[in-house]
């Protein structure tokens, strides 16, 4: 039987790259999917396709993470599809270069707030469902590398997943009593359409693949195998951790 048969997960950003290649893992344990997307509705449309064709259930909602009454509605839509949410898996992030000295409000604001606004509030209506009903519950954060790996000219996105990463920690003591766990992956470089700029300068590439000692980029299937994991009853006792997935890169980089 597979793993996560019966189950509901809400996976934020999934629509393309990480969250989709998650929403069809998890698809195909057993679990029904709500495709959480912003923007091109056809986009998610795919991504429920990759769903029923793994023989799951699922329905697609648009939701900007960054704001509350969005992420409220996504809890309920799911509740209401379904009848229960039991995995939530908060993928949905952004990134922005700037320099430390040049960087505006507007863009500090953005990236804060689905980064790590976006997974706070998401999960406070996550557990208040749950909590309401007496159900157990998996939270898990797609974090980064840079949850604990400088990162120059991205000082938003790793104060973000900074964040994420204590705000982890912390909600593991919390709900852990009410049988909800909570857990980051933080990959690495993963082939996604957020590193195309990467993908596509074959110097800058090599550079960094010479720094990873697998000698490849990650995958999006890698990432959501470990998530599947993590989702599911074998994992029950691992909670308030961080799940590095990037090759190795951290043990060996070195900035220019």
């Amino acid at each position: 039987m597979p793993m996560l048969k019966g189950r509901t997960a809400i996976v934020t950003g999934s629509s393309q790259g990480i969250g989709q290649g998650i929403a069809e893992r998890l698809a195909r344990e057993g679990a029904n999917v709500v495709i959480d997307y912003i923007g091109a509705p056809n986009v998610a449309d795919a991504t429920l396709k990759m769903v029923t064709d793994a023989g799951a259930k699922g329905i697609t909602c648009e939701a900007d993470v960054s704001q509350v009454a969005a992420v409220r509605n996504l809890v309920n839509e799911a509740w209401k599809a379904f009848g229960s949410a039991d995995i939530l898996v908060n993928n949905a992030g952004m990134e922005h270069k700037s320099a430390f000295w040049e960087t505006p409000e507007a863009d500090y604001d953005r990236i804060l707030h689905v980064n790590l606004k976006g997974p706070f509030f998401l999960a406070q209506a996550f557990v208040q469902r749950l909590r309401e009903a007496k159900k157990p519950g998996r939270i898990i954060n797609i974090s980064s590398v840079h949850e604990d790996m400088a990162f120059p000219g991205f000082a938003t996105y790793c104060i973000s997943k900074g964040g994420l990463r204590m705000m982890t920690r912390d909600l593991a003591v919390e709900l852990g009593p009410l049988g909800i766990t909570i857990n980051n992956v933080a990959p690495g470089a993963v082939s996604t359409p957020i590193n195309t700029a990467l993908l596509e300068n074959k110097p800058k590439l090599d550079a960094l693949l010479k720094k990873i000692p697998v000698g490849r980029l990650g995958t999006v299937d890698d990432v959501a195998g470990l998530v599947a994991f993590l989702a599911s009853d074998d994992a029950a006792y691992i909670n308030g951790s961080t799940f590095v997935i990037d090759g190795g890169l951290m043990r060996n980089y070195h900035e220019q």
